[in-house]
Parts: C-alpha cells; structure tokens; sequence
C-alpha cells in the first residue's frame, strides 16, 4: 500500500494561517494547546500503513491532495438543501453548521430544561472559557494521535452540549455539520464537547453529510464526559459525499456507575475512518458499542474501537455489522483492556460482515489484552456471503431476486438498527438504508 509524506507543506501552511486568524482573542490555556497540537501534528505526520493501527488503510488520498480550510459556505445552502438530514421533528434543538461554522439561521432550539446549555464552542469561549477548559482537548489526547492533533490545532468552532446534574432530557440534541467543496477540495475540523453532570440523562446525535459529488476532507473530534451515575445515549449519523473523506475520533470517559450507550452509522464516505476509545474510569459502568456500515464502489470503511476497563466491576457490549458490495473494503479493530485492578468484568464483543460480491473483502482483528484474573470476556467474528437457499425460498414465495436479496440485507442489519433505543431515529436510519441497498445490490451479478 501506498505510504504518504510525514507533514506536506500545504497542511503547514494552513496550520500557520489558522494560528494567525485564530490565535487572536482565544484564551491563553488553547493558545498553548493549539501549539503544541500543531507541533505534535508536525511531529507525527500522517500515519503510514507501516503503523499498525493504520495497515489496512493508506491515508494518501489525504495528505496527497490539496485541501484547504473551507471558506463560510452559507450562502450558498438553503434550508430546503438541509430537510433530508434535519431531525427538528425528533430533536430538542438542532445546531447546524455549515463549513464548520455555526448557522444560527438554520439551527433550531427549543425551551430547554433548567441546567442544559447548548450552543456552539466558539460563543462558549469568548463568553465563559472557564467552563469548557477542565474538558475541552483534556479528554481526546493528542500526543500519538496525528489527526486528533491536527483538529485540535485548527477547530474554529463546534458544539458545546452541558446537561447539568440530575436534569433530563426527554429528547435528543442533534448537532448537524454540513460540508461544502466551494469549487475547490476543502476541508473542516469539527469539534464537539459533551459533559453529562452527576445522575443526569441525554442522548446525542451528530450528523455528517455533504451534496452528493463534492470532495472534501472532515476531520472530527468528540469528547465526552458522563459522570457519576450519568447515563448518555451517543448516535453518530456519517452520510457525506461518495466522493468526500471522514475521519471521525470519540474519546469517552465514564465515572462510577456511568452509563453509555454508542450507536455508529456510516452510509457515506470514498474513505471513511471512526475511531471510539472508552475509558471506564470508575466501578459499575456498563458501555455499549453498536456499528453499521454500508460499503460500496471501491470505497473503504475502517472502524477502530478500543474499551478500556480500568476499574472492576464493569460490563461492555460491542456489535459491529458491515454490508460490503462491488470492491468495497472495510476494516474492523476491536481492542478490549482489562487493567490489573479491573476484576469482575464482563466483556463481550461481535464483529459480522455480509459481502455481497466476490470482490469486496473485509480485515477484521479482534484484540483482548486482560491483565486481571477474575473476568469473564468473549469475542467472535464472522465473514460471510448471501444465502443462497434463503434467496431460493424467498423467489419461491413470490419475491424478485433484488427483493429477497434486500430482505435479508436489512434482516441482517437488523440486529444493531433494533439496539437502538429512539425508534423515531431507528426508523430514519432505516429508511435511508432502504433508499440505498436497491444500488448496493443492484450492481450485483445474479446466479
């Protein structure tokens, strides 16, 4: 596979302009971090297919192409290009960013609970750093991870979601980023901080999509925190160009008896790449990691998942399903830790593939790496093609070829899309699934 440069200078350049434009006004703790972020990123470079988290997938397409930080594309959207992606019906609020940037014209916001703030990290810096400073680039380090670096140097703004102690919402936040190519191969770096208080109760969504054609590069970071007794439900919606590029990181700390909940969709993407680490970093948490991807063409999805145990008494689930068609590839790594002083864990994690030609191919490493005696731990992975004699049953009982091979398709994404407990978000993301398995499938050669 190909390997790329350690830092080319156009990213250099952009790193020094954004320091210009940005550094002026910003609090003196991030001027220090977006330093030492853009020297760690200068540092590292981007990684190769010689490190071993990134073997199986070459980030040339990215660090050879010429991205440059995208300009306001607002003017250029309508709220009529949105209505696709827009869950106003099922969301609380709806903040919207166009290019990176906020779009209060577009966002929505209803009266919230007392102790919910919402808005956008670039307004929470200039009005009350403070607050966001014990969180805000504390939870995702940098220091060997080359795009987390880069996004923490160049972030202009993002999302900023506080639910304060024993306040619960009864309905979802959805934070929608939308890119644009403005003409040109463009690239944003969202960010998005989550700080759930003690015995309080939320759910996430972060949706990522772009018009269908343009080529761009996204480079997101999320943190959040859940703290003690906490409970968080996190979706992650990726619907961006077929043509676009998506590197997605989530770090995850827990406190005692936190509860978190991870539901991943990627539809979209030529390159699309999610990493999720979770630190349970007190007793009784209980984390879960669902996934589904959808591959097609010669695209490729990599999903990188790492569940630290680091306190005793704690359960995870992790169920990751992909469905590869054409020459589509994808990567799954799912590494669980078990520290030595997290005794009584239980842990189990499943990765299923359906490859639905011949040509599609998927590499998938489950990892346990448990340093206590006292656990219970299990994990199992599956590749396999359709069912022929389902699809011969299914034709039998009047079904096309294209109809039977779809039923069995969305029966076995089933199994992560049940998991998710909105129905009404549950139904969305079906419903697009449907909208794009007749093409997945389509292209197939029947027997």
């Amino acid at each position: 596979m190909t390997q790329v440069a350690n830092a080319p200078d156009r990213y250099l350049e952009e790193l020094e302009r954004a320091d210009a434009a940005w550094g002026r006004g910003a609090p003196a703790w991030l001027k220090r971090t977006r330093k030492d972020a853009s020297g760690r990123f200068q540092s590292l470079g981007f990684p190769t297919t010689d490190d071993e988290e990134w073997r199986f997938t070459s980030v040339a397409p990215i660090a050879e192409a010429t991205f440059a930080l995208a300009t306001d594309g607002r003017a250029a959207l309508r709220s009529a290009d949105l209505a696709p992606f827009r869950l106003t019906d099922l969301a609380s609020a709806e903040l919207v960013f166009v290019n990176g940037r906020y779009a209060a014209d577009l966002s929505s916001v209803r009266p919230l609970p007392r102790g919910v703030r919402i808005e956008s990290l670039a307004s929470r810096l200039a009005t009350n750093a403070s607050e966001v400073e014990p969180f805000l680039t504390r939870v995702a380090p940098f220091e060997r991870q080359p795009f987390t670096a880069l996004n923490t140097a160049l972030f202009g703004d993002g999302a900023f979601v506080h639910v304060a102690a024993k306040v619960a919402l009864d309905a979802p936040i959805h934070v929608l980023f939308v890119s644009t190519a403005d003409g040109r191969p463009t690239m944003t770096h969202p960010r998005v901080l989550v700080v759930a208080g003690e015995s309080s109760q939320a759910s996430i969504v972060e949706s990522y999509v772009g018009p269908r054609g343009d080529r761009y590069f996204t480079n997101a970071v999320t943190e959040v925190v859940v703290s003690e007794n906490a409970s968080v439900d996190h979706y992650k919606l990726q619907r961006e160009s077929l043509d676009a590029y998506h590197i997605g990181t989530m770090h995850l700390i827990g406190s005692r008896n936190a509860r978190f909940q991870s539901h991943s969709v990627s539809f979209g993407g030529s390159l699309v790449r999610n990493d999720v680490i979770a630190v349970l970093d007190g007793e009784g948490i209980d984390c879960t990691l669902n996934g589904l991807y959808l591959g097609d063409g010669q695209r490729l999805v990599d999903n990188h998942t790492v569940i630290d145990h680091a306190k005793p008494h704690c359960g995870s689930r992790e169920v990751y399903k992909g469905i590869l068609a054409d020459h589509a590839r994808a990567v799954f790594n799912g590494k669980i830790i078990v520290r030595p002083d997290a005794q009584k864990t239980d842990a189990k994690q499943t990765n299923k593939a359906l490859l639905l030609s011949e040509d599609a191919q998927i590499n998938t490493k489950p990892q346990l790496e448990i340093f206590a005696n006292d656990v219970k731990c299990t994990h199992g992975a599956a590749v396999g093609q359709m069912d022929d004699e389902a699809i011969f049953y299914l034709r039998a009982r009047g079904l096309s070829h294209d109809e039977a091979r779809n039923l069995l398709v969305h029966a076995f994404a089933g199994d992560v899309l049940n998991r998710m407990p909105l129905e009404a978000l549950r139904e969305h993301v079906e419903a697009v699934l449907l909208r794009q398995l007749p093409h997945a499938t389509s292209l197939r050669t029947r027997p």
